[in-house]
């Protein structure tokens, strides 16, 4: 297959439709939500108010974002059915329950059968926050815990790390998941960004697509690699001196393995969201008194760089960031949901505020046309 054959089958740089949402420029290592660079943004803002940003296209004012933070707060209490639903599933990674589950809390939505632009966000705002109490109680539960209700006094983070874990983070630990979620909330048109998109211009519900978006981001090329990246490390041995980690990283470059946490198909440098990423690792190593995590991953980032010319991405550092604050390694996929179901729900909304179906055409390569018919007997 040629590479240019190859990169249409991936649909790479192929402009699929205009939005106002996510900027990208790969070359220099540009990612920013309506114009605001990321770096501004995971040093400055909320989640709470990346949502909005994404959602309205501007930043709120106090007053807007108090009604937001209400807003959320009302939204993540989860109906009773979904928790009796949730205890029934049997023990899975977190994905196949968050799918399931997701499309489950469409029966219990007020606004289920309504279609207007207000009801549509309504649902973006309740799914932003409901989805955030099905993995943290998910996770929970996988943990032989009861479930806990949600603090409204408290932000969307620090509520995360509070309905996980039972007891109210520290200021670094909410900070860091803070910046996490800012960081994973968009991504232009990625796999599963895409396949709501496209799921929403059918004029589905807001909850089918999302549960296409949960599906796609199931995908180990999609999700999943920072889970790959903590088994990696793991692997290595928490102990293991510089000569054994050097050792197992140039046997795996040698075998032509893939590292996961390495390179982008859009970014061509460091992806800005590794940088914050990198620093909240550290960080917390600090705090928890173990930067064994971090100086590996740093060790590791070095050689690969040295060795193949790659830059981490955005999975490497979130890794030993989740592992150092106790994550289980199978959340870490659901906890990217709990992020980009803003940018999902965003790009559902702006979808549909001037949709037209999306039906691309296919580059035809089967036998040519046209084949002649043979009878069954002489075939």
């Amino acid at each position: 297959m040629s590479a240019d054959v190859k990169a249409r089958a991936g649909l790479e740089d192929i402009v699929a439709t205009s939005s106002r949402i996510c900027f990208l420029d790969g070359d220099r290592g540009v990612l920013a939500y309506c114009g605001y660079d990321i770096h501004d943004l995971a040093r400055h803002a909320t989640f709470e108010e990346t949502c909005f940003l994404l959602w309205h296209g501007r930043l709120p004012s106090r007053a807007e974002l108090g009604d937001l933070h209400s807003q959320l707060a009302a939204a993540r209490p989860l109906p009773e059915a979904i928790l009796r639903l949730m205890k029934m599933l049997p023990p899975s990674d977190g994905m196949d329950a968050l799918r399931t589950l997701t499309s489950a809390l469409a029966h219990y939505d007020a606004d289920a059968s309504a279609d207007t632009p207000a009801a549509a966000y309504r649902k973006a705002v309740r799914l932003t926050g409901q989805i955030a109490s099905l993995v943290a109680t998910w996770g929970r539960m996988q943990q032989g815990g009861s479930p806990i209700a949600p603090d409204p006094v408290l932000g969307h983070a620090a509520n995360f790390l509070y309905m996980l874990f039972g007891t109210r983070p520290h200021a670094t630990a909410t900070r860091a998941m803070d910046i996490a979620l800012t960081l994973h909330a968009d991504h232009e048109l990625n796999a599963s960004t895409f396949a709501a998109r496209v799921a929403a211009a059918t004029l589905t519900d807001i909850h089918s697509a999302v549960v296409a978006g949960i599906g796609t981001l199931k995908g180990p090329l999609h999700g999943g690699a920072n889970a790959e990246v903590m088994k990696m490390l793991i692997e290595i041995g928490e102990d293991a001196p510089a000569d054994r980690i050097d050792a197992f990283i140039k046997g795996k470059l040698a075998r032509k393995e893939k590292i996961s946490g390495f390179g982008h198909r859009v970014y061509h440098t460091e992806d800005p969201r590794a940088t914050h990423l990198r620093q909240m690792s550290k960080q917390l190593g600090q705090q928890a008194g173990n930067l064994r995590w971090f100086q590996m991953s740093e060790r590791i980032e070095a050689l690969v760089r040295a060795e193949k010319g790659l830059y981490a991405n955005v999975d490497f550092y979130s890794a030993s960031m989740y592992y150092t604050m106790g994550i289980a390694i199978d959340l870490y996929t659901p906890i990217f949901a709990v992020s980009r179901i803003s940018g999902w729900t965003a790009h559902v909304l702006e979808q549909l505020a001037n949709n037209r179906l999306i039906r691309p055409r296919a580059d035809y390569t089967g036998p040519a046309y046209p084949q002649t018919w043979l009878p069954v007997e002489q075939r």
